[in-house]
């Protein structure tokens, strides 16, 4: 199993950024996938999720309204579009998958920074 972030890096306040989480060793359409962040003293927090299908998303409260989860079957790939914004955006994105068995997994993370 394997999950690769990309996209972060550094943003002006108001600004955007497209995260994508490519992923191999998994049958990705049959697994619901998340979007955690960490901000530094913080602990790990849920950003969003998306089902297997994408037919069902929901979000964080403070990140509804900015954020848009989504995916590719076809590229076994995730993304997480941010929109509008903050300085407390930023922090270590991470994409993760649990499977039923209970085992999480989590990519390597992708470093955000929002800043003027």
């Amino acid at each position: 199993v394997q999950l690769v972030e990309s996209g972060g890096g550094s943003v002006q306040p108001g600004g955007s950024l497209r995260l994508s989480c490519a992923v191999s060793g998994f049958t990705f359409s049959r697994q619901t996938m998340s979007w955690y962040r960490q901000a530094p003293g913080k602990e790990r927090e849920l950003v969003a999720f998306i089902s297997s299908t994408g037919s069902i998303t929901n979000y964080a409260d403070s990140m509804k309204g900015r954020f848009t989860i989504s995916r590719d079957n076809s590229k076994n790939t995730v993304y997480l579009q941010m929109n509008s914004l903050k300085p407390e955006d930023t922090a270590v994105y991470y994409c993760s998958t649990q499977f039923s068995y209970g085992t999480r997994y989590w990519g390597q993370g992708t470093q955000v920074t929002v800043s003027s």
